[in-house]
């Protein structure tokens, strides 16, 4: 029996072979109980009470929906014996069911009844059934949403509970929704409904270790909140997609534990070629026709830029949201995500450094200030959920703008400070970090960001006026600013520069942060002003060399002779593998115009897309060298590369343009008094001399 386990191969997990079997060393088990150690303060885990505390309330709501469709099948004339085993269940789906929920994390949960049952009379009878009963506060029911639900709070716990109703008979307590014969015969809205549940129950079927996939994932999402990159509404990820990308680390390291997979999490991410689609297993049809995701057979999926793919039938992207910009924020976290947990199991670093939050309002030099206003607190909290759910719209727009090259939404919103706002109202706050383009052969250029704007605040208007929400007092104000005037909309703890510590600087100064990209130190930012500490960079965003306090923003002569080189290049690569898409010339009355004092550099080079094999490191400000043998470091580095790039041998999806647009399918409400508020700036950035 022994001689046979030891030749029965390991189950195979996911779309491809495992990158490594290797087992875990002791070392890993002692980097995994410092990584609990590190997440414990951030309230990550519940305690034994607050768990019991969960099931309880879950258990009490799975016997109160039996009684309620027993009582419904009497009123619809069941004979005593259907209704006596006519059943009904409540399953739970995303991270509570995943395991990774934290302290007073809300639940999201499906209530499944049999046929008999109408969608009407979960939002009629069962409503008022929950109304009349004590535990339950805050009740309120969203019938005409994209998926219907009623949201409650049991007993102190926020539930969000869904409804699909199954054409069978009785719905037992053993049932497993993850069959897609289960599909049938139903409407799309129950299908919606049943989709979270058999998706996070195939996530779960389809990783090798549960435990090891749950302790991971709390990390990594951990990391994505703390970050700024979790957001599924603003175009970064939600919890969903970073359960699958952790997933598929899992297959690709089964027998790997947390520390591990957090650094192969980096490694394998940090090196994907998007927009080829993350799959946990092989697409299947189940002949269905239901619409499924297939950039073969759907132009509309061709325009994806970071597919991740759910695993259960109709398969769908997760990603839809995410834009040029928040892919390439992404990117950039995933490369420095990986620095850090390189240093970290090099003994170099804690786990506690892979948790620190950007300064982001050191990051750029430009800002987008998003303010929603309105005149009573009720109004407030619809009208902010209204413009936060499209700010997505706007930074496309200015995505589409030719002369920006990332629009980066920070998903933290503020309030309103006094001196900026009516004594009475009620106001929040977004702020959208801009990088401007530098343009060739001129030495300032008018940049007009009013059509982008205005657009925006159209498509807000039309959907607020479409769903009668647009009251009086709800108004949309945005304003340009420079980083230097941050403080007068926000505290100084959130705008002031962080010190950098003694071992920081050493690692700058000796040139350790040069090969590695990191949005913290304003790499990207390819506009000048009198602001110092920004070094000349390239159009990709990479610095030309370490930044330091004797920095003056300029390159030796030699280093220019081999850029130069470079920039003629990558301008081919990037005019032969990437389309331009312009937007609409802006018309000629706009009122927010930002006059840009820019660096001379060709155009063709300005894109900020990550070029593979390895461009990224011929531009880091160093002269060429004659040939080599590598070092050990380097060796490291192409085997890292070697071992992620055999997972693309399927076909390559080409990247297009993101191509959404305003809703123009109804007209703008025909008053314009709450219209964006436009502002006539300015702004003459000067170069350094």
């Amino acid at each position: 029996n022994e001689e046979l386990s030891h030749c029965q191969p390991q189950k195979h997990y996911g779309i491809t072979s495992a990158i490594s079997l290797a087992p875990p060393r002791e070392i890993d088990h002692q980097y995994t109980k410092k990584l609990c150690d590190a997440m414990k303060p951030f309230g990550v885990f519940e305690d034994e009470e607050e768990l019991n505390h969960r099931l309880a309330v879950l258990g009490k709501l799975n016997n109160f929906v039996k009684e309620w469709i027993a009582e419904i099948s009497e009123l619809k004339n069941l004979p005593p014996s259907a209704i006596s085993c006519v059943g009904g269940k409540i399953f739970t789906f995303g991270s509570y069911r995943l395991g990774v929920h934290t302290k007073g994390a809300d639940i999201d949960a499906l209530c499944v009844a049999p046929r008999h049952v109408e969608r009407t009379d979960f939002f009629q009878s069962f409503f008022e059934k929950l109304k009349q009963h004590e535990e339950i506060k805050d009740l309120r029911a969203v019938e005409d949403a994209f998926v219907p639900v009623i949201k409650f709070k049991f007993d102190g716990i926020e539930i969000d509970l869904l409804f699909a109703r199954l054409a069978l008979q009785s719905i037992p307590d053993n049932l497993d929704l993850r069959g897609d014969s289960i599909l049938r015969n139903l409407d799309i809205r129950c299908i919606r409904s049943l989709n979270g549940c058999r998706v996070t129950d195939e996530i779960l079927y389809l990783v090798p270790n549960k435990e090891n996939f749950r302790l991971t994932l709390r990390a990594i999402k951990l990391w994505a909140k703390r970050r700024g990159i979790y957001s599924n509404m603003l175009g970064f990820l939600g919890g969903v997609s970073w359960a699958m990308l952790v997933a598929r680390t899992c297959q690709l390291y089964p027998n790997a534990v947390a520390a591990t997979l957090v650094h192969k999490f980096f490694l394998v991410f940090s090196k994907w070629e998007w927009p080829n689609p993350v799959l946990l297993k092989q697409p299947e049809d189940s002949n269905l026709n239901l619409p499924v995701w297939d950039p073969r057979v759907n132009p509309s999926d061709r325009y994806h830029l970071m597919p991740i793919i759910t695993p259960a039938y109709p398969q769908q992207n997760s990603t839809y949201n995410v834009s040029t910009s928040t892919r390439t924020i992404m990117s950039e976290e995933f490369k420095y995500g990986l620095s850090v947990t390189d240093e970290i199991l090099q003994g170099k670093a804690e786990w506690s450094k892979l948790f620190e939050p950007p300064n982001f309002f050191q990051k750029y030099k430009h800002y987008i200030v998003l303010t929603a206003s309105a005149s009573t607190e009720e109004n407030h909290l619809e009208w902010i959920g209204l413009v936060e759910s499209k700010i997505r719209v706007l930074v496309g727009n200015l995505e589409r703008n030719e002369y920006i090259t990332l629009a980066h939404v920070n998903p933290q919103s503020f309030p309103g400070s006094k001196e900026n706002r009516n004594e009475n109202d009620f106001v929040s706050m977004w702020f959208i970090g801009i990088i401007f383009k530098k343009v060739e052969n001129a030495e300032s250029v008018n940049i007009d960001l009013t059509y982008d704007i205005q657009s925006f605040t159209d498509t807000v208007y039309r959907q607020a006026n479409n769903i009668n929400m647009l009251k009086e007092g709800m108004k949309i104000e945005a304003t340009h600013v420079k980083k230097k005037q941050l403080h007068q909309y926000l505290p100084p703890e959130l705008v002031q520069k962080k010190k950098r510590s003694i071992a920081e600087l050493n690692r700058s100064s000796n040139g350790g942060s040069s090969k590695r990209i990191s949005l913290d130190s304003s790499h990207l930012d390819s506009s000048r002003d009198t602001d110092s500490g920004t070094p000349f960079s390239s159009p990709t965003g990479k610095p030309l060399k370490p930044t330091s306090d004797t920095d003056d923003g300029y390159v030796k002569p030699l280093q220019l002779i081999f850029f130069c080189f470079y920039l003629i290049y990558l301008s081919v690569v990037i005019d032969n593998r990437r389309p331009v898409s312009k937007p609409p010339s802006p018309p000629a009355s706009s009122s927010i115009a930002t006059v840009l004092s820019t660096d001379v550099l060709p155009n063709a080079a300005s894109s900020p897309r990550e070029e593979p094999n390895g461009l990224e490191d011929s531009v880091n400000g160093a002269p060429a060298k004659r040939p080599r043998s590598p070092t050990e470091e380097e060796l490291a580095k192409r085997h890292k590369d070697t071992e992620v790039r055999r997972l693309f041998s399927a076909q390559s999806y080409g990247k297009l343009p993101s191509m959404e647009l305003p809703d123009a399918s109804s007209p703008l409400p025909a008053s314009n008094s709450c219209r964006v508020v436009k502002n006539s700036i300015k702004l003459a950035l000067n170069r350094h001399k």
